[in-house]
Order: structure tokens, then C-alpha cells, then sequence
């Protein structure tokens, strides 16, 4: 009896996670499954700027590309740039495509200097003393068109880092941190 529960634990997980990729959204399981291009267009709130990048040509990352992507989220405030974490490009390129969208990433918060991190604080209750901001592997955005809760639920879904969710400031932000949310 043991042997046939075991066989029978066995195929019904099987069962499960195959029925789980069934379910995924075709473009979606494609971008986790393909080496394809993947593409970013944003627009930076604080500066002005725009960008429209591919940062990943299908088997490796482009420096110069991520160069770009690091002056983009650079902390406008001090001027200072980091090296992002390229998982949180590739974490918000998978939000993109399975969002169907091709509308820019608003970008409102990337990298923070410590300096800036802490003079922040001073100011709101939801800055973290040790935020991922300060280590190049966090952002705060919105996608015109798009409801910030569905944002949120697809982030989510992705369980690649922490989500949070400001509706009332008008931001998502996600980190490549530990899977979290709030």
C-alpha cells in the first residue's frame, strides 16, 4: 500500500505542475522559455529621460546596454550611479510580456545613494533603513494604461523578489530580493 501511495504522490505532482505550465499565458511561458531579445522602453519621471534598450540579445547580456540601464536608474538626487542587478531588467521585461504591453516603464525610483536613501526617510515611514534601492536591485514604477493592482497581481505571480504596493502614491515597486510582499 506505502509503494502505491508514493507512485500515486508521484504522478498527481506531475500532473500538477504540468497542468501549472498549461496554464501559463503562451507569451508568458515563452519569455521564461526562449532565448529571444529581450527589450525595455522607459521613461524616467525625475529627469525626463527615455530609453528603448536591448539589454539581453538572446545569449548574453549587452555591458554597453547595461551601462546605459545603470546611468538611467542612476540616483538623479547625488548624481551617482550603480551597477543594477541585470535579474531585476529580465524580472521587469517578463512583467512587460506577460502584461502584453509595449507601452514605456515609468520609472519613478532605481538606485539610491545611502545619502539619499536616509534623507528620504527623514521625510516618509516607507523608506527602508536597508532598502535594495541602495543596492541596485530595486525600482518604483508605473505603466501608463495599465491598473497598478493588475501591475501588483502579475508581479506577484512572478515570484522573482519583493512587491509592493503604493496606490496611493502611484507606484509598484519590485526588488530581487526575497520572494515578500506588502
Amino acid at each position: 500500500m506505502d509503494k502505491f501511495d508514493s507512485n500515486r504522490r508521484k504522478w498527481l505532482a506531475l500532473g500538477g505542475a504540468a497542468l501549472g505550465v498549461a496554464l501559463l499565458p503562451r507569451r508568458a511561458f515563452a519569455s521564461l522559455s526562449t532565448a529571444r531579445p529581450r527589450v525595455l522602453t522607459l521613461s524616467n519621471l525625475n529627469t525626463g529621460e527615455s530609453l528603448k534598450t536591448e539589454f539581453f540579445n538572446g545569449k548574453s547580456y549587452d555591458k554597453d546596454q547595461l551601462a546605459r540601464l545603470n546611468h538611467f536608474f542612476r540616483d538623479y538626487r547625488a548624481n551617482k550611479s550603480k551597477n543594477i542587478d541585470p535579474h531585476l531588467f529580465d524580472q521587469l521585461y517578463r512583467l512587460q510580456t506577460m502584461l502584453d504591453t509595449r507601452k514605456p516603464v515609468q520609472l519613478i525610483s532605481g538606485y539610491r545613494s545611502l545619502a539619499t536613501n536616509n534623507s528620504l526617510r527623514l521625510h516618509s515611514i516607507g523608506v527602508a533603513k536597508h532598502s535594495y534601492h541602495t543596492l541596485g536591485q530595486a525600482m518604483d514604477f508605473h505603466i501608463e494604461g495599465i491598473s497598478l493592482s493588475n501591475i501588483r497581481k502579475v508581479a506577484l505571480s512572478l515570484r522573482a523578489g519583493g512587491v509592493g504596493y503604493y496606490p496611493n502614491s502611484n507606484f509598484v515597486h519590485i526588488d530581487t530580493g526575497p520572494v515578500r510582499n506588502w
